[in-house]
């Protein structure tokens, strides 16, 4: 008879390969906690200083000077999504449809805006729409973790989050 405190050799990869594979998850969902809410920060104040700081009748006017189509109904989307999708990123709740929303929202502001001034933001660039709009995309995708609205909707009946690998 062996001692209870003792594990048995056979079941000791299975141990070790549970605890990696909780610490992989829990590192992941730290991770996407705190992407969502740095990019959902980002997507908040650009919002607000559409709605707010600027106006929207304001930055329909700029959006025009820039070309964009439909200048009015666009700043109202812009400002809308990333306002809103922004706060939804931020919570984790429905974070899929408001990541597609934002990184479409990112997408024009590419190609309408920053395609053509090159690479840096400080010459008018695309590289800020593009990781802010790449980082929505891959949170829509991805998903949101256990730390978020999502994330407690979705739990298990045995107390566990039901998340994707």
């Amino acid at each position: 008879m062996t001692p209870r405190s003792l594990t048995p050799t056979s079941q000791l990869p299975r141990t070790l390969a549970g605890r990696a594979a909780g610490a992989r998850a829990a590192s992941r969902d730290l991770v996407l906690l705190l992407a969502r809410v740095g990019v959902g920060i980002v997507f908040v104040a650009h919002g607000w200083q559409k709605f707010s700081t600027n106006g929207l009748d304001a930055t329909a006017a700029n959006f025009e000077q820039m070309g964009v189509p439909a200048p009015t109904l666009s700043a109202y989307y812009a400002a809308a999504a990333e306002l809103v999708g922004g706060a939804a990123l931020i919570l984790g709740l429905l974070t899929s449809v408001a990541g597609l929303l934002l990184a479409m929202d990112m997408a024009g502001a590419f190609l309408f805006v920053h395609l053509s001034n090159g690479v840096f933001v400080t010459e008018g660039g695309w590289e800020l729409v593009v990781v802010l709009g790449l980082s929505a995309l891959t949170l829509a995708a991805v998903g949101a973790g256990r730390v978020s609205v999502d994330g407690f909707v979705t739990a298990g009946s045995k107390g566990r989050l039901a998340v994707p690998a």
